[in-house]
Parts: C-alpha cells; sequence; structure tokens
C-alpha cells in the first residue's frame, strides 16, 4: 500500500488537516486567553452571570427556565429538554465581564429555543442521527480502506458528511446566541460601552473555536474523499 492511499500521516493530511488543526488549536488558545483577561473586568453594576442571566429569561417571560451551577470552566450550557441553562463555576457567581457575556449567550439558546429558531430546531433534529455517524464513520472507512471495499468508504463518507452538516447549522446558530447577548446586554444597560465591547471580544472568540472546528471537519472531510478517489484507481 502506497503512502498516497494509506490512511494516516501522508500528504492529504499534512496539505489539508494539519493546518485546520493549528487553527483550531490557536481558537483554543484565544478563547482561553480572552476569557481569562476579561475575567478580571468587573462590570460597573456587580451583577453576576445568574442574576443577569435570571434577569433575561424574565424580561422574555421565560421564568419556567431554571439556572443551575454546573462545575468545571466554560461548560456552561443550555439544556432545551429540560429547560435548564447551567452555568459554569466561572459564570455563576462571577461578575466579571466575561462571565455576563457567556451568561446572556446562554439565555440567547433559551430564546431561540423559544421562539423556535429554525437552525437550532435543525441542529436538534440532526443530532440523533449525527451521534451515530460521528462514531460510525472512521471506523467503517478504516475497514472499507483494508478490506477494499468501495461500498464502506462512500458510506462512511457520507456519514462523516452529516457530522460536517450538524457543524455548519451550528454556526449560525451560535453568531445569532451571541448577536441577541451583546444586543440584551447593550440595550438593558447590563454593560456599558467599553464593558460591552470587552464581551464582545469574548464571544467573538468563543466563536471561532466553532468556525475552526467546523473547518478541520470539511479538510477531513474532502480527505477522505481523496483517499477514496486514489483507491478506486
Amino acid at each position: 500500500m502506497t503512502g498516497m492511499y494509506y490512511y494516516g500521516i501522508d500528504y492529504t493530511y499534512i496539505v489539508l488537516v494539519l493546518p485546520a488543526l493549528l487553527i483550531s488549536l490557536y481558537a483554543q488558545f484565544k478563547v482561553s486567553s480572552t476569557f481569562s483577561r476579561y475575567s478580571n473586568m468587573q462590570n460597573s453594576r456587580r451583577i453576576t452571570g445568574a442574576e443577569v442571566a435570571r434577569r433575561i429569561l424574565d424580561s422574555h417571560n421565560l421564568r419556567n427556565v431554571a439556572i443551575e451551577h454546573v462545575r468545571g470552566n466554560l461548560t456552561d450550557h443550555y439544556d432545551p429538554k429540560s429547560r435548564v441553562l447551567r452555568l459554569s463555576d466561572s459564570v455563576y457567581s462571577s461578575t466579571s465581564v466575561a462571565a455576563l457575556g457567556v451568561a446572556a449567550h446562554e439565555c440567547g439558546h433559551a430564546l431561540q429555543h423559544a421562539y423556535g429558531y429554525v437552525p437550532l430546531k435543525l441542529r436538534h433534529a440532526a443530532y440523533p442521527v449525527v451521534r451515530f455517524s460521528s462514531m460510525a464513520a472512521m471506523p467503517l472507512f478504516l475497514i472499507g480502506l483494508m478490506v477494499n471495499t468501495p461500498q464502506l468508504l462512500t458510506f462512511g463518507i457520507v456519514l462523516f458528511a452529516a457530522v460536517v452538516f450538524f457543524q455548519l447549522v451550528t454556526l449560525p446558530v451560535e453568531f445569532n446566541a451571541s448577536r441577541r447577548a451583546i444586543g440584551i446586554l447593550s440595550d438593558s444597560f447590563f454593560l456599558d460601552d467599553s464593558e460591552t465591547k470587552a464581551a464582545k471580544k469574548v464571544l467573538f472568540a468563543a466563536a471561532l473555536t466553532y468556525v475552526a472546528s467546523a473547518l478541520t471537519s470539511i479538510m477531513q472531510l474532502l480527505r477522505l474523499i481523496i483517499i477514496s478517489n486514489n483507491r478506486r484507481r
């Protein structure tokens, strides 16, 4: 088996996947460093992430959405099934500008759910399929390579394409939640102008991680297609 066909560190990995992985590592570093920087900047109203989340939800008639404290750093998320917004150690009781930005962003997801935001509904509908395809795509593709079965290669590619689709749908969901968050923080005067700009930087850095993840998956998908086509020749 030549290097061109081998699924490992070959030219397709170096040219396509490795640069995307480096971008992804930079995005992770960027969000961590930006959040850390603005975690030291306290908001002038001295309200916590949990408090601003409660006020945002109540002002949009989402009093039935509970807020819980969850352990970890940047493990914040909104659970649409249980209608619970969970805020991490670094956000829940923090009065930093970064914490308010993250808390408002998660509220943005709760608002999307309440108002039937289409990309969010699409992502939720696709999740069960993607959960399976993300686990099965690579094993099927590798088996297809080992036993030289084009049908398995194609099936693995199709399953991985579903993962890419899911990540692409995630982008507008995250961007929209951030836009909602910044608008609410500014319009409701939770943050002043300089604090709003800082919160925007935190959310922009977080958005980069989703872009980098989607890019990595796209490059990986392209690599699978190239390897499959080379094997068929």
